[in-house]
């Protein structure tokens, strides 16, 4: 039985008599049948328990004891022996399988898997063959938590036996490794049958907790109602660090004495009975919860219904400031819909539905047009924009967008990253790149027999053997490592002997590469949702290969992440109603082109968008990003999935052109409805313009801004090759300017430090 599949109590069976059954047999509640009639077993004749299509998950910090802190270590130490037993006796298996002739006969080779035990069933006894085997697993592990981890095994199992549509097969299970090992999966709760609840079970209850950890200055007697409702930075809980272990409350009668988990209903606490064999009683795993009062909806929308609760997984991470390196979660699964706030709903709710709008994603700058649509819009403005136009008789199919009048709201915005923001990201890089030296120092240092001495130790040693002095001793070598003649290591980097200092900042280098990607999450949904905001939800971009980007612009596409925005704006496009369209460069050329249908040739270096009369053009001058993004939202699909089939109605571009008024050339030129941007290094706070290059509350001084410069163009090599969103340094005299070819050799800054102290100091 597979760890996500519901445990089902009660088996399905139909409340009519089937065909050909006495209808005065035993009813469906189990009552006894009459004098001369089948009598039928009851209890089970209800329909079967499914779980619901909606489901949530929430995670809920553990902060046990040192004592129970070490029983969940060997909890997880249990877990992973006995998944490493699985996975070798898979493998073993499979090999076995794979050998057989009669593996390939189509007949044979069911009956040829169920002798070699490949099924789900067989792990499963495997499982417990192994725990029964074993005398120190039965202390620590039951038979439920063997059985879900047997089910995890067979699930990469059967990807190798069987192909998926394409016809691909996985390779064979691995054992893994001790740090790849970080969840144990529970069993599901029963929702027909009170009180089951195997392997991990969570008790108390949301007041229980707020009671028991109620933070000073609020009322005693406060629910999780009024909680929710305190304005933003309230402290609700007060709650320690490691939080105290409360007992099990007493039971009368036969019970008396003994501690009942089920008739608990104060602070939230994860339980777990124990192996078979265990003689220390439950473990019993605090819940520390969040303690300001803005986490209270979401946590009164998860926990506030116990007859939720789903599933209990514990899942480990590693976090180098706890004791031991790891950090312990509980994983709940709650029968219910994922929470939305009501801001978000809010916002989406009164989302403009009525404008059409087109996106110009960069290197490192997002551009958005909008303009508005008419009540009577065509079918063309509805293949366009998505929105059902309000009379489909009275319109007409081939003419495109109506007419926009003059004076209705033209409205750009364009996303960049302030400077600052850009120097805090640079710095982050030179941490990070600090760290990683500091690993492959350590490395290397506890391996010094797998590396060659490097150029400057050689040449030193050289000298040094000219002048009869002894060879000196080299505690780390700079050089490659050892290989053999056909350029391969002697000995695999996982051979490696690794030290406590090498594991630690390794962790650490973890921990900070996952808060930096969910900082680049949080920015892009963020950024999302105020796009969407101000132009709505119906979008055209263009459908771009982020990937040739990173090979001229890594560093560039690393800060901004394009793609990352480019997938937050699609996911709350659909989740306002809408949808982001994406249309082929080949058939569009959007940079390349003006609003009046004038092809306007521009290289990347150009950023201006500039339609010369004395060429023929009309005359609109304007950002190039802000143009094109205006353009694309008069793309038009003839199957919207497909962006080939995208093309420009440049009839009515020209329409919106002479009807836009003076507000078009103004939103062409600069942002009109700037969008907020977070502080740096604080997602989601602070307010200011989007398109600009400072921040109110960090002037940077030209000395700062100078060193910024310098320093950011050692690691990252910058090169003489313009982005698509900076201008090219200016050509010699007589020269013309030419589009960057990646393939032509590039100039490289010389790495060297700055000649001066960025902070002042002689």
């Amino acid at each position: 039985m597979s760890p996500s599949d519901t445990i089902l109590d009660a088996v399905a069976a139909d409340t009519a008599a089937p065909p050909g059954r006495d209808p005065n047999t035993a009813p469906a509640d189990g009552t006894a049948a009459p004098a001369g009639g089948r009598r039928f077993r009851g209890g089970n004749k209800g329909p079967v328990w499914r779980r619901p299509a909606e489901v949530t998950v929430v995670r809920l910090r553990l902060t046990p004891d040192p004592a129970a802190r070490y029983r969940l270590e060997r909890l997880f130490d249990a877990g992973w022996q006995l998944q490493r037993a699985l996975k070798g006796d898979a493998r073993a298996r499979a090999i076995a399988y794979r050998s057989d002739c009669r593996s390939r006969i189509p007949g044979q080779a069911a009956a040829r898997r169920r002798e070699l035990g490949l099924s789900r069933e067989g792990l499963e006894r495997a499982a417990y063959r192994h725990l029964d085997a074993s005398g120190h697993l039965k202390h620590h592990l039951s038979k439920a938590v063997a059985m879900h981890l047997a089910d995890q095994v067979w699930t990469g199992l059967e990807r190798h036996l069987f192909p998926d549509k394409s016809g691909r097969r996985h390779g064979l299970p691995k054992a893994g490794t001790w740090q790849g090992f970080t969840r144990l999966p529970g069993r599901a709760r029963s929702h027909t049958i009170a009180r089951k609840w195997e392997t991990f079970r969570l008790h108390g209850t949301l007041a229980g907790h707020l009671t028991a950890h109620t933070a000073p200055g609020l009322l005693p007697a406060i629910t999780p109602q009024q909680a929710a409702a305190l304005p933003p930075g309230t402290t609700v809980l007060a709650q320690r660090r490691t939080m105290p272990t409360p007992s099990a409350p007493r039971a009368g009668g036969k019970d008396s004495g003994r501690g009942l988990w089920w008739d608990h209903a104060g602070p939230l606490v994860v339980v777990y009975a124990g192996g078979p064999a265990g003689a220390r009683g439950d473990l019993v795993l605090p819940v520390r919860l969040p303690q300001g009062s803005a986490q209270w909806p979401h946590l009164l929308h998860v926990l506030g219904d116990p007859a939720a609760w789903h599933k209990v997984d514990l899942v480990r991470r590693a976090a180098p400031a706890e004791p031991g390196g790891w950090a312990y979660e509980a994983h709940l699964m709650v029968l219910t819909h994922p929470y939305i706030p009501a801001s978000t709903m809010t916002r989406r709710a009164i989302a403009p539905t009525d404008r059409r709008g087109g996106v110009d994603a960069n290197v490192s700058n997002l551009a958005a047009v909008s303009f508005p649509t008419p009540p009577s819009a065509s079918p063309a403005t509805a293949r366009v924009c998505g929105v059902r136009p309000a009379d489909p008789d009275n319109a007409s199919p081939g003419t495109g967008p109506p007419p926009i009048a003059a004076g209705t709201a033209v409205v750009s915005s364009k996303v960049t990253l302030p400077e600052a923001e850009q120097v805090r990201l640079v710095r982050q890089e030179h941490k990070r790149r600090r760290r990683q030296r500091a690993l492959e120092r350590s490395r290397r240092a506890a391996n010094t027999t797998q590396y060659e001495p490097g150029k400057r130790q050689r040449e030193r040693d050289r000298r040094r053997q000219a002048a009869g002095l002894p060879p000196k001793q080299v505690p780390v070598p700079a050089g490659p490592r050892v290989a053999r003649a056909d350029g391969k290591p002697r000995r695999s980097p996982r051979s490696d002997t690794l030290s406590r200092t090498y594991r630690r900042l390794r962790a650490r280098l973890a921990a900070a590469d996952q808060r930096a990607a969910q900082s680049r999450a949080t920015r892009a949904r963020q950024t999302a949702a105020q796009i969407v905001a101000v132009h709505g939800p119906h979008l055209v971009i263009e459908d771009c290969r982020i990937t040739g980007w990173f090979r001229l612009w890594g560093r560039a596409c690393a800060r901004f992440t394009p793609g990352m925005l480019t997938a937050a704006l699609q996911d709350e496009c659909a989740k306002t109603g809408g949808q982001l369209l994406r249309a082929s460069t080949v058939t569009t050329a959007l940079s390349q082109h003006c609003l009046c249908g004038r092809r306007v040739p521009k290289p990347l270096g150009v950023r201006v968008h500039e339609c010369r009369v004395e060429d023929g053009g009309c005359g609109l001058t304007g950002d190039r990003d802000l143009t094109a993004a205006a353009l694309a939202a008069f793309v038009h699909f003839t199957d919207p999935g497909d962006p080939s089939t995208a093309r420009v109605d440049y009839t009515s571009s020209r329409r919106a052109l002479g009807a836009g008024g003076p507000g078009l050339p103004g939103a062409l030129t600069e942002s009109t409805a700037p969008l907020p941007t977070p502080r740096p290094g604080k997602a989601g706070t602070g307010t200011g313009t989007a398109a600009a290059a400072h921040h109110p509350e960090r002037r940077l001084d030209a000395r700062w801004r100078a060193w910024w410069r310098a320093a950011s163009a050692r690691p990252t090599r910058t090169s003489t090759v313009p982005t698509p969103d900076e201008p090219p340094p200016p050509p010699p005299t007589g020269r013309a300017m030419v589009t960057p070819d990646r393939h032509r050799p590039r100039t490289r800054l010389p790495d060297r430090s700055p000649t001066h102290d960025p902070s002042g100091r002689p």
